[in-house]
């Protein structure tokens, strides 16, 4: 995945919240899921596409799966936007 998708992925407020969540603790997905007024359906499919594109991983622990943020992805963008900024303050 790069980073059309992860700004994407990125562009859905409730995939924002998620992220918010988990940048507090790791938490269940049914935890994420009582956080919001949607269907089990729609929660699975936002927590899909975070991890598909790198944002977040999952581990089974028993019954639940447990999302965690991926740190490593946003440093990788960090660096994008310090590089944007450097090509821009070279410039000008």
């Amino acid at each position: 995945m790069g980073l059309n998708d992860i700004f994407k992925a990125l562009g859905d407020e409730t995939r924002r919240k998620v992220l918010i969540m988990l940048s507090e603790r790791d938490l269940t997905a049914g935890q994420i899921a009582n956080a919001f007024n949607q269907s089990w359906p729609t929660i699975s499919y936002h927590l899909e596409m975070l991890e598909k594109v790198g944002l977040i991983t999952s581990e089974r622990k028993g019954r639940n799966i447990v999302y965690s943020l991926n740190t490593t992805i946003f440093e990788e963008i960090l660096v994008f936007f310090a590089n944007v900024k450097s090509r821009r303050d070279k410039n000008g």
